[in-house]
């Protein structure tokens, strides 16, 4: 059994989260750097099933207590858990560390369908705990302002939306590769970013209808392949008129390491987010009006570990469940819709 690490006070009298860490490869060291970055909580316990991943994210908490599951982390005297691991494990992991009444910051997707999603949302209603995912997008300077320019009816009414995410890579674990294990292919892992993005950026409308056409390795996918998707185009329509198009892959003969944008327009001008030169790091955010462009927003910005910095600030100043986090719900089923499940 792990020894609990002392926490410290904190401002206005309330105590510091003591956070665990489940998963610690690139995603879970990031943030954990970019939550210890906020002053605000101390990590106390790290967990990873690879010895030596968890002694390397121990070099940013040397305090933290070492293991390798997720038992061990619920031995701990924690307030919150951080969770990175394979997809397949994010609900079940989520609902029982919610249950013993920690709070959760979730890797995308929280599930593989609306489902286990809704499973574990209800699991943080119940508990009274803060939950969030890392929609990590959501905090790029560039689509915040967007999202503020469609608030205040800037671009008009917002008619069509286009939405892409290609990769000129694949994912390097065979997990992501098994339909049972990520839930789907490109859609799951790139395009819950976009879905995500566009339903945030409109204040969640309803999706009236959603089509989709996914491929693996050129060849068109049917229901039950026991395949994941590499390539996957989908169309929706919401509630406000608006149509959407979306395109997501990975491993595209696109000339360059990623393509990535999101695309507003309107009765009034139009706006869109793009990555520079093929970055996965890199945007700039442009506002339209005729054949006018304007940029608001462009690079450097350290967007990367926001999400997760901004749960633990709200759980530091002791929030607990955030009904916003239904808003997962509607995106998993979304998904689901653009799977045909």
């Amino acid at each position: 059994m792990m020894q609990a690490v002392p926490g410290r006070a904190g401002e206005a009298g309330l105590r510091r989260p003591r956070l665990g860490f489940l998963g610690v490869g690139w995603i879970g060291h990031h943030r954990m750097n970019a939550i210890l970055q906020t002053g605000v909580a101390d990590v106390a316990a790290i967990a990873d099933p690879a010895p030596e991943m968890a002694r390397r994210a121990a070099e940013l908490a040397p305090d933290a207590a070492l293991a390798t599951t997720l038992d061990e982390l619920l031995e701990t005297k924690l307030d919150g858990i951080v969770i990175a691991t394979p997809t397949a494990l994010h609900a079940e992991q989520a609902i029982r560390a919610l249950e013993r009444g920690l709070a959760v910051f979730c890797q995308k997707p929280l599930g593989r369908t609306k489902t286990e999603v809704q499973a574990v949302v209800d699991a943080a209603r119940a508990a009274d705990r803060l939950l969030a995912v890392d929609f990590s997008y959501r905090f790029t300077d560039g689509m915040r302002l967007i999202r503020d320019l469609i608030a205040r009816g800037a671009l008009g009414r917002i008619y069509a939306i286009d939405l892409v995410f290609h990769n000129a890579y694949g994912p390097d674990k065979s997990w992501f590769y098994d339909p049972a294990s990520s839930g789907g292919g490109c859609v799951m892992d790139l395009g819950v970013h976009l879905v995500d993005l566009v339903l945030w950026a409109l204040n969640f409308p309803k999706v009236s209808c959603v089509s989709s056409a996914l491929f693996a390795e050129g060849a068109r996918l049917e229901r039950a392949t026991g395949r994941v998707e590499d390539y996957a185009e989908a169309a929706m329509e919401l509630e406000t008129g608006a149509t959407v198009r979306l395109a997501c892959s990975w491993r595209l003969q696109a000339g360059c390491d990623a393509v990535i944008s999101a695309a507003f327009y309107g009765t009034a001008g139009g706006a869109a987010l793009r990555n520079v030169n093929g970055s996965f790091y890199d945007f700039v955010a442009e506002q339209y009006h005729g054949t006018q462009r304007r940029t608001i927003a462009g690079p450097p910005d350290a967007w990367g570990g926001r999400a997760a910095a901004d749960w633990a600030v709200r759980l530091a100043s002791g929030k607990k469940f955030d009904p916003s986090i239904e808003h997962a719900v509607t995106v998993a089923d979304t998904l689901d819709r653009i799977y045909r499940r």
